[in-house]
């Protein structure tokens, strides 16, 4: 069917310029929008209509021509009656609802025409086609807008009253977005806050009241929660009906609180605020406090305890209302404990009960969701009330209990102590008792004389265990570990006259020192670790060592000696009696190993003492090389001589300066003996004149061939018993050779001839038999060759008495020693005084004191009596 075309209304033409603009304003077939038509659109969703289609179309040769009227001025406000009046001009009512429609009639365009080419450049006239056009009934907004409020009315009352709603969420939510965008949003706030305010007063805070004259405070607690979860539920409810008021309205109003905030501030407000009501909810959160603090707590209280906080969170009087009353009965629970714990615990049962109580209430308050201000000002009341008192500090660092704790090693009590006062900054304070435990204790070994031969292994452990406490209990703390190393430095530099040093006021620990490092190079790994069991209590025989690399232990042992060395001042005690060791070991050939002897050696002279120390040790294996080269040579000219002596001279030649000095002990040797000494003695001359020879006989030792009826042996034995020995060696079994006549063949005063016989017939190896039996030797003793002597050793080593060390020569050293110590004060006292030609005698004794104090300083007493000498 052909579509007719559309009249133009305007004066048509061709269009000249193609790039002319469309115009904005519309003419009278195409109405502008006035206010009163938006608002019409703003609710047009109310009234939804099924849309008609239009259709347009540009003619093939024309375009319209479109003008308007001059614009009107917009009125500043339009009633209801008027949103709806289409009868005014320049308006042109689509809905037809007002008689016929004032735009004029369009034909229709017949069928087949042809759409013109894009580039067509006639443009005709427009046409607007309006399709399934259908009447729609009119509505009354006013009308509309009552029926909305009524249903909200309805509908606020339903949830309040936990009711149910008689209208959907969609269609409440539609008719409050409508009053909002009616400019009715604050009227509707205004609403939803009295409503809030009568449902919370009526719901909750009248039967509250009403019951808590019957409740205890976790009761009324337990209701409070109760009404609590209740109200978020309904007020969650309301917020999601009026979302688009709290979007739209109350979010760009900074004045005005959300819908949420309203009800949390009106449930506070109404309910927690109650005068009948705070003080009772408040005690009702601590009493489930006191509950668990008394360990009655459940499953249910905690439960309730965390949700009783969180509701003080929400509800914003945790900091106000809840923290103080908390901190207060805390701190008030605090003390009382502290009290009373005080008094009846010791100190390490209090120190790990109070670490407990800590544990306990901080993890409480990490559990129930406390803020953290109250857990750190918590951790601060528990630290100031269990520590930083003041008679608590004199309970947790007095200094009997302190030492008890680290005599008894008792690592976790430290541990929990150091970590007590280092919360307070009171490290510093545990320096005292520290300090004093290891005087103490370390005093006890030092002048302990009934097991003054334990003194350094026992020294060993005591270090051994302070350095392990350090670590573990007092985590390497600086002060400690220095207040460690000066207590131990003064204790084992104490000084006493007793019978341990024979009236010399020489530290003890310098001499047992230089015994303990004899027995390790002397010994061995065995020597060590006998003597560690006999420190520890326990047996020798349960020290199992074969399995460990020897060389390896012996360089540990002097290690850890060498570290207990380095506390000692005055080293002129270990230089005396390291000296004499090493020359038994040297001359005897007991060193367990060559090189551990060179690597003490070096460690003394690169580590500790020096050159100057150790020049003379030097010397001495200097002394004993040249010997061997010496004796090589002598051996090699007798074979030139093709002279074959009866016997196996070594001769060791010592420089005097070096060695330590012995006593010449008249001894009677035999003539064989005499005469081969003479022989190396000539020789000696020879090579070396202007030197001087003085045979030492106590320090040498023999290998005897000894033949018994049960059969032959070789002994390996020292001068003396070698002396005497040979003296049976021209004898029948049976003859007797009574005491003096022995003491007049070998020249022998009576204690060396009694340590000597009592080595050969009292001992392990008894090759001489004593009449009458005993452990001792009297001058009315004989002896004769023990014909029953048997053992399945082959070679026997008998022990050499002259070797051990006697009284007399330890009372010779430390005299010795204190002698020396007195002409090195003297001689600091000369060089001071030359230098400064001038002093007061506090200055002179100062500097005497750090003169002399790497080889042992003296008292006090004694540098005077040596500054008025």
């Amino acid at each position: 069917m052909p579509r007719s075309r559309p009249v133009n209304e305007s004066s048509g033409g061709k269009s000249k310029d193609r790039k002319s603009k469309r115009p904005t304003s519309s003419s009278p077939s195409s109405p502008s929008h006035s206010p009163q038509q938006k608002h019409l659109n703003s609710l047009g969703d109310l009234h939804p209509t099924k849309h008609s289609s239009i259709i347009s179309e540009e003619s093939p040769t024309k375009r319209i021509k479109l003008t308007h009227p001059p614009a009107q001025e917009s009125p500043q406000s339009v009633n209801l009656n008027q949103m709806y009046d289409f009868s005014r001009p320049n308006h042109i009512d689509l809905t037809n609802s007002n008689g016929p429609a004032t735009m004029t009639a369009v034909q229709k365009k017949p069928l087949g025409m042809a759409k013109p080419p894009a580039t067509s450049t006639d443009s005709g006239p427009k046409r607007l086609v309006i399709k399934n056009l259908r009447k729609t009934p009119r509505s009354d907004p006013e009308k509309y807008i009552n029926q909305v409020w009524s249903q909200l009315h309805a509908a606020l009352s339903a949830i309040l009253a936990d009711s149910r709603v008689p209208y959907s969420n969609e269609e409440l939510y539609r008719g409050a977005e409508n009053l909002c965008r009616q400019g009715q949003a604050p009227q509707l706030f205004t609403t939803i806050c009295q409503k809030c305010k009568q449902g919370i007063s009526s719901q909750f805070e009248e039967p509250l009241v009403a019951r808590a004259s019957t409740m205890d405070d976790i009761g009324i607690l337990t209701a409070v929660l109760e009404a609590w979860d209740i109200w978020k539920t309904r007020l969650k409810t309301i917020i999601s009906i009026f979302f688009f008021l709290d979007r739209s309205y109350l979010l760009h109003s900074p004045l005005l609180p959300s819908i949420e905030e309203m009800g949390t501030k009106e449930f506070r407000d109404i309910v927690f605020s109650h005068q009948a009501l705070k003080p009772r909810i408040i005690g009702g959160a601590c009493d489930l406090l006191v509950a668990d603090r008394q360990k009655e707590k459940t499953t249910q209280g905690d439960d309730l305890l965390r949700k009783a906080v969180k509701m003080f969170h929400t509800l914003s009087v945790y900091t106000s209302s809840f923290e103080p009353e908390f901190l207060a009965r805390s701190s008030s629970y605090i003390a009382s404990w502290s009290d009373q714990k005080a008094e009846s615990l010791d100190l390490a049962q209090y120190i790990k009960e109070s670490w407990e109580l800590i544990n306990l209430e901080l993890g409480r308050s990490l559990a129930m969701g406390l803020d953290s201000t109250t857990q750190k000002t918590l951790e601060n009341y528990l630290f100031d009330l269990l520590v930083d008192q003041e008679d608590r500090q004199k309970k947790l660092l007095h200094t009997a209990e302190v030492s008890r704790l680290l005599h008894e090693d008792n690592r976790d009590a430290l541990k929990g102590l150091f970590m007590l006062v280092d919360k307070q900054g009171l490290v510093s304070n545990l320096r005292l008792p520290f300090e004093a435990y290891i005087g103490d204790d370390g005093s006890q070994i030092v002048f302990d004389e009934t097991r003054e031969q334990e003194m350094v292994p026992r020294l060993l452990e005591f270090k051994k265990k302070l350095d392990s406490i350090w670590e573990d209990s007092f985590f390497k703390d600086e002060g400690l570990g220095h207040s460690l190393r000066e207590a131990f430095e003064n204790f084992i530099n104490k000084s006493k006259r007793s019978n341990m040093t024979w009236g010399t006021d020489n530290p003890k620990p310098g001499e047992m020192i230089a015994k303990h490092v004899d027995r390790i190079l002397k010994g061995g790994m065995r020597g060590t670790s006998s003597h560690a069991a006999v420190a520890k209590g326990d047996n020798i025989e349960d020290v199992d060592i074969s399995s460990e690399d020897e060389d390896v232990e012996i360089n540990r042992q002097l290690d850890q000696v060498l570290e207990l060395f380095r506390f000692v001042h005055g080293k002129a005690v270990f230089e005396a009696f390291y000296k004499r060791d090493l020359a038994r070991r040297l001359l005897l050939n007991r060193s367990a190993s060559a090189d551990a002897e060179k690597s003490m050696l070096t460690r003394l002279t690169s580590e500790e003492c020096g050159a100057g120390f150790t020049h003379n040790l030097e010397q001495m294996f200097k002394d004993m090389e040249l010997s061997r080269e010496e004796v090589a040579s002598y051996k090699l000219i007798l074979d030139k001589r093709e002279v074959r002596p009866n016997l196996d001279l070594d001769v060791s030649v010592l420089s005097a300066s070096a060695w330590p000095t012995y006593p010449d002990i008249p001894l009677i040797i035999p003539r064989d003996v005499q005469k081969a000494a003479t022989i190396f003695e000539d020789h000696y001359k020879v090579k070396h004149t202007n030197r001087k020879i003085v045979w030492k006989h106590s320090l040498a030792h023999c290998q005897l061939k000894a033949i018994f009826p049960k059969g032959n042996k070789e002994l390996v034995v020292s001068s003396y018993q070698a002396v005497v020995l040979l003296l049976f060696s021209n004898q029948s079994n049976n003859n007797d050779i009574a005491y003096p006549q022995i003491q007049a063949a070998t020249g022998l005063d009576d204690i060396s001839l009694k340590r000597t016989l009592q080595s050969l017939a009292c001992a392990n190896y008894r090759v001489l038999s004593k009449t009458p039996k005993g452990k001792d030797v009297n001058i009315s003793d004989t002896f004769t060759i023990n014909v029953n002597f048997t053992n399945p050793k082959y070679r026997i080593k008998i022990n050499q008495v002259q070797a051990k060390e006697t009284k007399e020569e330890n009372k010779e050293t430390h005299e010795r020693v204190a002698a020396d110590r007195n002409y090195e004060t003297q001689a600091a006292i000369v060089r001071i005084m030359k230098g400064k030609k001038t002093i007061t005698h506090v200055n002179l004794v100062t500097e005497v004191i750090d003169a002399t104090k790497s080889r042992g300083v003296l008292d006090m007493a004694d540098i005077k009596k040596n500054i008025e000498k």
